[in-house]
């Protein structure tokens, strides 16, 4: 047995963000391990039932229908200013009380600069894809429109000058796209350019909390029709439109189809329910996606990884930020369909469905990339990597 070990988790206080390591979280505390997680005050009932520490502070970053900046640099700076707001908040607890190791999210910015404070190793637990060799060229055109902008210098000078008040004298650009250490948490299948990926990366695949595949609230149909999820998350559920061309084009179809409306949208402006549709503010989605044959879904990378783990086609409609590269990615892969936002309508979205459904060769492909991700995947495999990092100490 590996020496219990006190372990910071610098989280980011955004659902989407929060769930990918919750079951890493909680294998850490099952192990022996002491976790404390610093995240914003509006989540700790999402950290405490690991077992986890929750070390909450204020936070600025949007929650609910709270819009995000549509400038990228000034999103950016979001992330940034919180980052800058909490350090001494969690420094003065944590100089009291030393962690062995640090882990963050992507956007618990202060999360290396403890680990540079405290000389213990920091790493960064990505729920999203990562950086690759020549990123930054590949992507020329976004940086050359962000570093050109004021926002952008802004955001760039502020977070350069902050990390060198911390001794950390290394280009801000550098330290965020190439972090020392990642272990990432999504399918190797979902992220680009695999192949020159850094060696300082490590795929763990995804972490699925064993506890929601027996969560209550949903049963499946006695009646033998294939089950279809229509879900577009936790952010980007205001999709009324989507959801009446789903009870449009669907309607007296072969499939049951389950709709998660989420909070945003009354469910009495759907008007009357066809028998074979129903709808609840949320279900348990990987209890459905166990039973699905397709999935209607924004994209988001936490749905994506649900999906290939139980092997369920998707119909993907991005809505924003990484979702259009995820479609992009499953699309490319073979494993679904890419259907824009502007493109949807009854006729289109029954069309895409029954497209992912009835492809026999879609089919072959989500049965190698399934298996795929769950020998590749696994919260003991994560958990074990995380404790690989403490003999660092």
């Amino acid at each position: 047995m590996r020496k219990p070990a006190h372990i910071a988790m610098v989280g980011c206080t955004a659902p989407s963000h929060i769930y990918p390591s919750l079951a890493l979280i909680r294998e850490l505390v099952d192990r022996g391990h002491r976790v404390t997680y610093v995240v914003g005050e509006p989540l700790t009932g999402l950290v405490a039932p690991t077992g986890a520490e929750p070390i909450a502070h204020p936070t600025i970053l949007p929650q609910g229908d709270t819009p995000w900046p549509e400038d990228p640099a000034t999103a950016m700076r979001v992330f940034l200013d919180e980052g800058i707001a909490v350090l001494p908040q969690v420094t003065a607890r944590y100089d009291a009380d030393r962690p062995d190791l640090v882990l963050y999210d992507i956007g618990g910015l202060p999360g290396p600069l403890l680990g540079e404070r405290y000389g213990v190793p920091a790493v960064q637990l990505s729920p999203t894809m990562v950086a690759w060799t020549g990123y930054e060229q590949d992507m020329a055109e976004f940086f050359t429109a962000l570093t050109s902008s004021a926002s952008g210098r802004d955001y760039y000078a502020t977070f350069d000058a902050w990390l060198a008040d911390h001794g950390i004298h290394q280009d801000s650009r550098t330290f965020v796209t190439f972090p020392q250490r990642v272990l990432s948490l999504i399918p190797r299948v979902m992220q680009p350019n695999a192949d020159r990926v850094p060696e300082t990366v490590r795929f763990v695949g995804p972490c699925l909390d064993p506890a929601r595949l027996t969560e209550p609230g949903w049963t499946p149909p006695t009646d033998g029709r294939p089950v279809l999820l229509v879900s577009f998350g936790t952010a980007y559920n205001d999709q009324l439109p989507v959801y009446r061309a789903c009870l449009e084009g669907f309607a007296d179809s072969p499939w049951h189809v389950v709709i998660a409306i989420g909070d945003k949208v009354d469910p009495a402006d759907l008007g009357p329910l066809p028998g074979n549709v129903e709808v609840h503010r949320r279900v348990p989605q990987l209890v459905v996606l166990a039973h699905a044959s397709a999935f209607v879904t924004h994209a988001g990378m936490g749905g994506c990884t649900e999906a290939l783990w139980f092997g369920v086609p998707t119909v993907a409609i991005p809505q924003a930020v990484d979702q259009f590269a995820n479609a992009q990615q499953l699309a490319d892969a073979g494993l679904g369909r890419l259907l824009p936002a502007e493109e949807v309508t009854a006729e289109t979205l029954r069309a895409a469905v029954d497209a992912v459904a009835d492809d026999t060769a879609l089919r072959g492909r989500l049965t190698e990339a399934q298996a795929e991700v769950r020998a590749d995947g696994g919260t003991a495999k994560a958990a074990h990597a995380v404790e690989s990092y403490l003999t660092e100490r």
